[in-house]
């Protein structure tokens, strides 16, 4: 015998609500698109010329009484150096050098000598640059007019004690020795050295171009 089946209940599914968009995904439905990236930065060679010339401060005195062949000499750039109405080499930039010429004189061997040759610059972010520059030169005073006239002092007052002791051939011995004996206290006098006393500006000519490369504006 037949039997009526009771109608079955369609299944529902559970109803979840949908979880609302994280922050970045509302941030940028309401305030658009994100811009684009900046534009890679652009560099541009300046060409320093040779021929160019450069201010310098001493940072340290150096002098021919204690400096050495290779001594390490500091310097600062004291004016901007443009290309072009750009800055190429800023002012307070570093530059580098060495002694390249000691000579420490005497009353014999005239003035004392100093030379110093800058070969690097050393700008802000620490690039180095290769420079060529000519020589920063200073002499001491010259001793040899004050020699000359010790060492005739001391020969004439030797020829007149050997003329006292022994006559003509004497007087001739005598002026010999007393001209060594002028010459020998002449050496031994102070000198007077070369120095460039530290904050002393100077300035020197690039002799080859050096380029250094900046930011386009």
């Amino acid at each position: 015998m037949w039997e009526p089946r009771a109608p079955v209940q369609p299944s529902v599914p559970d109803y979840k609500e949908p979880e609302p968009p994280a922050l970045s995904e509302r941030l940028r439905e309401s305030n658009g698109p994100p811009p684009p990236p900046p534009p890679a930065p652009e560099f541009v060679d300046l060409t320093v010329p040779s021929d160019a010339v450069l201010g310098l401060q001493i940072e340290r005195t150096v002098s021919s009484e204690l400096a050495r062949l290779e001594d390490k000499v500091d310097a600062r750039v004291t004016r901007d150096v443009r290309v072009a109405d750009r800055i190429a080499i800023p002012a307070g930039s570093t530059v580098r050098g060495s002694v390249t010429e000691v000579d420490k004189g005497g009353r014999m061997k005239g003035r004392a000598r100093l030379a110093i040759r800058f070969h690097t610059i050393v700008l802000a972010d620490g690039t180095l640059l290769a420079l060529k520059t000519d020589p920063v030169v200073r002499e001491g005073q010259s001793p040899s007019g004050e020699s000359a006239a010790k060492v005739g002092g001391a020969a004439i007052g030797g020829a007149i004690l050997g003329a006292i002791l022994g006559g003509g051939k004497g007087a001739a011995i005598g002026g010999a020795v007393g001209a060594g004996a002028g010459t020998a206290a002449a050496m031994t006098n102070d000198r007077n050295p070369a120095t460039l006393t530290a904050g002393t500006t100077v300035t020197v000519r690039m002799m080859a171009p050096v380029t250094v490369t900046v930011q386009k504006e």
